[in-house]
This record gives structure tokens, C-alpha cells and sequence, in this order.
């Protein structure tokens, strides 16, 4: 019964790019470790950018330097 998480930043990811995650993870663990789709969990937590770091920076801080 595998149980994935996935974290991303709220940045606008939309209901279709989710549902496209949730499925891909799922055939992934069907196709490597022939898991059952049925007893397959997928969750995704949005994590608001200022919670979010990145190379003891946040990570806006750390987009912008990495631009610039």
C-alpha cells in the first residue's frame, strides 16, 4: 500500500497538472514495483513560497540569485 507525497510551492499548478501527477506516480510504481493502482496513495501539499527553502535561503531569494 505505498503512500507518496508530493510538496510543491503555491504557485498556480492547476487541477489537470495535479491529476497528471497523481497518475504518473501511480503507473511509476505500478510499472517498477508492480504495486497495485487500487491501494495507491498520492497526495500533494501546496506549500506557500515563504515557507519553502532552499540552500538556507527561501526560495524566491534563491530563484532570484540564481537569475541574476
Amino acid at each position: 500500500m505505498p503512500y507518496v507525497n508530493i510538496k510543491i510551492t503555491r504557485e498556480g499548478a492547476t487541477p489537470a497538472q495535479k491529476a497528471e501527477l497523481i497518475a504518473g506516480v501511480t503507473d511509476l510504481l505500478k510499472q517498477v514495483l508492480n504495486k497495485n493502482p487500487e491501494t495507491t496513495f498520492v497526495v500533494i501539499d501546496e506549500v506557500e513560497m515563504e515557507h519553502w527553502g532552499i540552500a538556507g535561503l527561501p526560495v524566491a531569494e534563491y530563484r532570484q540569485r540564481k537569475a541574476g
